[in-house]
């Protein structure tokens, strides 16, 4: 008898990276390797879902807006446009700080869509995360809510889906009555949730004559945090220069005392006493900005003085994010 031949199995066709899709961690790469897929492509896939992005607004108008409405500011809302048209029966879409029960987003009954901002995300890119949760918002059954969840790694990001010459423009609440259309005649159940939420709010006001910058009220005492898009080296070297000169304050009970770090922007922030209002320090801090101008143009070198003021202002800097 002639001896059987070895049988040979005929190798997969090798897929480029971008043709091979998603599969579950445990089974077989698609792309014919033999591994499994989370030791192969979705090892990358993986990074690029978790990835920080360490500037997640950057490009999109007003980022140190949208920064101080993801971590500082309680209410507020914005409306957003798209580019393009929005989808039948979607008369709008607002960006909201908070949503009630921490929804990532809401199709309200009239179709209208809110979108939540301070939500947890997923993966490392909130633009991302918010793109993913804003299209299946677009198109949810009206009078339901949106469940997270991790975006594609691949999906858009708010950079792709919003107009970049629309306008953005913060409007600042004092409690959450924008979470329902009528709130006189809300449930009980609904009632009894806007009052939580409204007490556990800061007033909270945004400066008309600088930008991103915003007021609150504490007990102890109010504060001024202002998000500011310069790099961080040059900001802090100009605070440095201003604080060792004494001029670093917002009037008389004023004071900088340091500042935060929050999605790639750096955040000063001046202590205020109890009886300086929003009003009260619109004018201070737009001639703030004026001094600020001048020492960000200044590359002289530090003096000891300066040195000194920065590594003060750097030791009381916290990363929020």
């Amino acid at each position: 008898m002639a001896k059987k031949r070895p049988q040979t199995k005929a190798k997969q066709p090798q897929l480029k990276d971008g043709e091979i899709p998603v599969v579950g961690a445990r089974e077989p790469c698609p792309c014919g390797s033999g591994r499994r897929y989370k030791a192969c492509h979705g090892r990358a896939a993986a990074h690029a879902v978790t990835e920080l992005v360490r500037r997640p607004f950057e490009s999109l108008p007003s980022e140190g807006d949208w920064v101080a409405l993801r971590e500082l500011v309680p209410a507020a809302t914005v409306e957003l446009k798209l580019k393009e048209s929005l989808p039948e029966g979607v008369p709008s879409v607002t960006l909201a700080t908070v949503l009630p029960m921490a929804w990532p987003a809401l199709r309200r009954d009239d179709g209208s869509v809110l979108l939540g901002l301070q939500n947890d995300t997923a993966s490392g890119d909130i633009s991302r995360d918010l793109a993913d949760t804003l299209q299946r918002a677009l198109t949810a059954e009206p009078g339901t809510p949106v469940e997270g969840r991790r975006a594609p790694a691949d999906g858009p990001r708010l950079q792709d889906l919003l107009d970049p010459e629309g306008a953005f423009e913060p409007v600042v609440h004092s409690g959450f009555e924008f979470w329902v259309p009528d709130a006189e005649n809300a449930t009980p159940e609904v009632t009894a949730s806007l009052e939580r939420a409204n007490a556990a709010a800061i007033p909270t006001v945004k400066l008309a004559g600088v930008d991103a910058a915003y007021w609150c009220e504490t007990p102890d005492k109010n504060h001024l945090r202002w998000v500011m898009p310069h790099p961080e080296e040059q900001l802090l070297d100009a605070l440095a220069r201003l604080h060792a000169a004494g001029r670093s304050s917002l009037g008389e009970g004023t004071r900088l005392v340091g500042s935060f770090r929050a999605h790639g922007l750096t955040v000063p922030v001046w202590d205020l006493p109890t009886g300086v209002t929003a009003d009260d320090i619109e004018k201070p801090a737009t001639e703030f900005a004026e001094r600020l101008a001048t020492a960000l143009a200044t590359d002289a070198p530090l003096t000891a003085d300066e040195r000194r003021a920065r590594g003060g202002l750097t030791n009381r800097q916290v990363t929020l994010s």
